[in-house]
């Protein structure tokens, strides 16, 4: 009776011991989903602001528009090689989000040849392309396009009307000729326009009273430039401090500031997933620990037996040791399982137009599952090094 009792509490602390692993790998694999989607949106960042350089009016005027003219004076700058106009637009204009964990939806009217410069390449889903000095041509990221169900050759109003539109509010109807491919980052929630529909959005966007006193083909809002294919940061920040010091009337911010930006966001949420690791490592690593310092108390008879039919330290170690890991294992298939099909389930009811939340990866399959067998293994040596060290004669006196 003495045995089954024994059987019985070490299979119930070996559930209880399962479920606290399972709980850590749980809390690591759903914060590191959240963590792993936030670092791609800001992958997406770092790739586009550290391989370009944005520039603006000067620091003070953030309503100002930019001269067209500028553009080739920056082209004289040392190391520049291309600088394109840039406008950008509210898709929504007025519509407040309360929550939001993504970029919003944007309108970007730009050259469309400046992405074949672009660090952070786009593809194509279905279509191509905006063609060159195009008009009612629109290109859409793969979330924005999700959200309002086009599909190609169909006809988008640009921008939204919002409900309480004011009677001078004017929108106009755009093709639809391309749908991107996920990137999972900035592109997903814009709008691609071509340049001479950005001059007209920029026109709309103006004072009514002078609206017509502005030769829209002739200024824009931003510049991107940028350098030879391949140019580092460190070398674009270069070309900044000489825009700033060749070009008067405009700022050029240093790409490395932009990056800097992003990789500081990034940091939070990877502590976010060192937490949830820690977790898992103390809730689980302490549960194996216990689970089989009693698993040896409870066996001192049957380690005694075995040692003395000739089982070696190698022997006794290894029995144990492959019990802490398969406990170990268990857990971490299981809370990954179920914090899987969690982050499944959410971005699965994720309304349409909104970024999902969570992202699995290879790696983080792999950390989870590993670091649960590895802890149940490195948990586990203490107990099994005690097991292989007990004395034979001593544990079969035992009662």
């Amino acid at each position: 009776m003495e045995i089954i009792r024994n059987v019985a509490r070490h299979k119930l602390r070996s559930f209880l011991t399962i479920s606290g692993i399972l709980i850590g790998v749980l809390a690591l694999t759903t914060m590191g989903a959240l963590a792993e989607n936030f670092n791609a949106l800001l992958d997406g960042g770092v790739k586009y602001y550290g391989g370009s350089i944005q520039v603006g009016p000067p620091d003070g005027q953030a309503a100002s528009l930019l001269a067209l003219s500028k553009i080739d004076e920056i082209k004289q700058v040392p190391g520049v090689k291309v600088a394109f106009p840039a406008y950008q637009f509210s898709v929504k204009p007025g519509q407040i989000t309360a929550v939001s964990f993504g970029i919003p939806d944007l309108i970007i009217a730009g050259d469309p040849t400046e992405n074949a410069w672009s660090s952070l390449k786009t593809t194509y889903a279905q279509g191509h392309n905006i063609d060159a000095d195009s008009l009612g041509q629109v290109v859409l990221g793969s979330t924005i396009d999700k959200e309002f169900n086009k599909k190609i050759g169909d006809t988008i109003d640009l921008p939204v009307k919002p409900p309480d539109a004011k009677p001078d509010f004017v929108n106009h109807p755009f093709k639809v000729i391309g749908i991107l491919n996920p990137t999972r980052t900035a592109p997903d929630t814009f709008a691609y326009i071509g340049i001479a529909d950005g001059q007209m959005l920029l026109k709309d966007s103006l004072p009514a009273a002078i609206r017509d006193q502005i030769d829209v083909t002739q200024i824009t809002e931003a510049i991107d430039v940028y350098g030879a294919p391949g140019a580092s940061t460190a070398d674009l920040d270069k070309i900044s401090d000489q825009i700033n010091a060749q070009v008067g009337g405009v700022k050029a911010i240093r790409p490395s500031t932009l990056v800097n930006s992003f990789k500081s966001g990034g940091a939070i949420f990877t502590a976010i997933t060192t937490a949830a690791a820690l977790l898992a490592l103390i809730i689980g690593g302490l549960s194996v620990v216990n689970t089989m310092f009693m698993a040896v108390a409870e066996r001192v008879r049957e380690i005694g037996l075995k040692k003395a039919v000739g089982a070696t330290t190698i022997d006794v170690m290894g029995e144990f040791l492959l019990e802490a890991t398969l406990i170990g294992l268990i857990g971490g298939l299981l809370g990954y399982g179920i914090g899987a099909a969690i982050t499944i389930v959410i971005n699965a009811t994720t309304p349409a137009g909104q970024s999902t939340l969570f992202l699995i990866t290879p790696n983080l399959t792999l950390l989870a599952i590993g670091f649960a067998t590895a802890l149940g293994a490195v948990a586990g040596v203490l107990p099994a090094w005690r097991a292989a060290r007990m004395d034979p004669v001593i544990a079969l006196r035992t009662d």
